[in-house]
């Protein structure tokens, strides 16, 4: 593995990188158009920044949005919440992810079998057209609400874009939530359409789900127009079971004929996203049509340098928001590359047989896959070509600094590494990758274009470089959320974001800022360790602990005792391994010298397993409650809830 130095790169961007980069050209752009010389990106985001009106105009004109723009870019741009973009403008999300045409690969499925679809640009246009139709007949129409319970697979995306070209609202999971976690989403925002699998494959194993599907088709059904089984051997069986159709049986009386898009104000509802929902009923997040679309726009063309040329991954389900942001990526043109199954089957690598074979230029993942593949001494350096990549994507928690140099050493030397920081709650991200910068161990490279970033103190005094504080922006963005849905005069919304310093957004990361101009961030801030009133992020402690080849993962929390907080750290061992004296003194050792006698946890506690949510995030909270005596309001938030059995009434903890 590479020697970590916070002295030298780890990845620079060759020159002729840097020249083909869209983001250069667009910097040349925006030069002309401001009358400045933009020397570098940083220069680039100020002006992005302090000039919004000019930078989001430009960002239409350059990723040729369509749709009529007005006159107004940003109005109330004082206010946060309460500004408004392009507030005179009209467009539709479908349509602007669907101007290719012909026999061009659009979209390439694979499946952990091994299996491939080939959809392309006509083939989709097709099937959205079809569906298009047999929505219209069922009554569907602007502000409606289709939900999707759904592997990621094309009928997946011909829904969303059947949906979305008549202004409907999509809101999705997948199909490995329980009844009461389906419920608890769909119910609150009563859809008129439901379509769900009668089934999936996971790790070689298949589950069927006919039996939920009928049952929370029966809890929705007071709204519900049509029930859609669409995937699946026994999906007619499943279908006519509760008075509906399949997708085939649907769309089979219609041709396909010239696509029609309901053109929409830019702050229509085009998403409904869901909060993990662990300590209570997950939040309806209300993302907007023109928002979601420029601001994808943007990162997909300038951030990710993607091109029409390009093929697309990300490792995700319909649960989470990297499904919404890879499918964007159609309006660059770009073709899709989606895989329904697990990452790991039937081999840890075996998601890079896919890359060669498909010649993928961009891999998403995320931090814990980098992290398995690096405990299980997997090395697709040596073993696969990996000659298409040109970007490897992470997100979903923080990149530890031995993973950076984990990508760099064992999977690819020349690559952009583009960690990135966003959420669910903006459909997109804050800190993100910039392919024309450096790549430096453990830091995320900038903040993105026109997104007013800072790290704020408890006062609201901004940190300064090196010091940890509350992640904030200071400026409104166009994905800032319309409202959580059913929130009477928007209290809830207002209060997850704004409580903390009034008119600036508190994202609810801890982080810091580096002196190369990138973010390091120490994970979530509502999981913030306080011992002894000194703040400390759970991922930095992860960062060292899960370095050592003893420890497979770990969870930190902080437990109220005698008037403090102690920190407690819970791992899972490596097999064979036993949590003896000389162990946990290895592990303290390890904090105490990489990061601070304030660190090291009081006590270290061996687990089976750690529960994580839907999408793969250590539920640090939901540990927290339990261990503290508390219930967990909403177990089918978790994709594990029986391991949270282990955490209750631990011996070690009361003393």
């Amino acid at each position: 593995m590479r020697p970590i130095s916070d002295t030298v790169p780890l990845w620079v961007p060759s020159a002729e990188r840097v020249a083909s980069a869209a983001l250069t050209d667009f910097m040349k752009v925006a030069g002309r158009k401001a009358g400045q010389d933009f020397a570098c990106y940083r220069d680039l985001h100020h002006w992005s920044v302090e000039s919004m009106n000019a930078f989001w105009s430009l960002i239409w004109e350059y990723c040729a949005i369509q749709g009529q723009r007005g006159d107004t870019v940003l109005r109330d741009g004082d206010r946060m919440p309460g500004a408004a973009f392009f507030p005179d403008a009209r467009l539709n999300f479908a349509q602007n992810l669907m101007w290719k045409s012909g026999t061009d690969d659009a979209i390439i499925a694979r499946n952990e079998c091994g299996e491939t679809r080939h959809l392309s640009w006509d083939m989709l246009r097709s099937e959205v057209s079809r569906l298009q139709q047999a929505f219209k007949a069922c009554g569907l129409s602007a502000g409606d609400r289709v939900a999707a319970m759904l592997p990621n697979v094309p009928e997946a995306v011909i829904c969303m874009l059947a949906a979305t070209s008549l202004g409907a609202i999509w809101s999705s999971c997948s199909p490995d939530f329980g009844i009461a976690g389906v419920i608890d989403r769909f119910a609150q925002i009563e859809p008129k359409i439901f379509i769900a699998s009668d089934g999936y494959v996971y790790n070689g194993q298949k589950f069927g789900i006919a039996t939920n599907v009928a049952e929370i088709s029966t809890q929705l059904k007071p709204t519900l127009t049509v029930i859609v089984a669409c995937i699946g051997k026994g999906a007619q069986t499943a279908a006519m079971a509760h008075s509906g159709q399949t997708l085939d049986s649907l769309m089979q009386p219609y041709s396909p004929k010239a696509l029609t898009f309901e053109q929409l104000p830019f702050s229509h509802p085009l998403y409904i996203l869901f909060s993990s929902g662990t300590t209570g009923k997950p939040k309806c997040i209300v993302h907007s049509a023109g928002g979601t679309l420029i601001q994808h726009a943007k990162e997909h063309r300038l951030h990710a340098d993607l091109r029409e040329s390009d093929r697309l991954f990300y490792f995700t389900t319909l649960s989470w928001m990297m499904w919404n942001w890879l499918v964007s990526a159609l309006a660059a043109g770009t073709t899709l590359v989606i895989y329904d199954g697990s990452p790991s089957f039937p081999r840890a690598d075996a998601l890079f047989d896919d890359v060669d074979a498909l010649k993928i230029t961009h891999f998403g993942t995320s931090a814990k896959f980098i992290d398995s593949l690096a405990k299980a001494n997997v090395r697709p350096i040596a073993t696969h070509s990996l000659a298409s990549v040109r970007t490897i994507f992470s997100t979903g928690s923080p990149l530890a600094p031995q993973s950076f140099a984990f990508v760099y050493g064992s999977i690819k030397n020349d690559v952009h590494l583009a960690s990135i920081c966003g959420g669910t709650d903006i459909v997109s991200g804050f800190i993100v990758g910039v392919p024309t910068e450096p790549v430096w161990v453990g830091e995320i490279q900038g903040a993105g274009l026109s997104m007013a970033m800072d790290v704020w103190d408890e006062t609201g005094r901004p940190a300064g470089v090196g010091v940890k504080g509350e992640l904030v922006c200071t400026r409104p963005f166009p994905t800032m959320p319309l409202r959580f849905w059913n929130d009477a005069g928007d209290s809830s919304y207002r209060n997850a974001y704004f409580s903390k310093f009034p008119g600036v957004w508190t994202q609810g990361d801890f982080a810091e800022w580096t002196r190369h101009g990138g973010m390091i961030v120490h994970g979530r801030s509502d999981a913030t360790l306080n011992p002894g009133g000194v703040r400390i992020g759970t991922a930095e402690i992860y960062s060292q602990i899960e370095k050592l080849d003893e420890i497979i993962e770990a969870v930190c929390i902080g437990q109220v005792w005698q008037a403090d907080t102690r920190i407690v750290l819970f791992v899972r061992l490596a097999p064979g391994v036993m949590l003896d004296a000389p162990l946990i003194d290895k592990m303290k050792r390890t904090i105490r010298s990489s990061l601070s006698p304030r660190h090291v946890p009081a006590r270290i506690v061996a687990v089976n397993d750690i529960p994580r949510t839907k999408s793969g995030k250590v539920s640090e909270l939901a540990v927290r409650q339990v261990v503290h005596g508390f219930g967990v309001d909403n177990l089918d938030a978790l994709a594990n809830p029986e391991a949270l059995r282990l955490y209750q009434n631990l011996s070690e903890l009361e003393s």
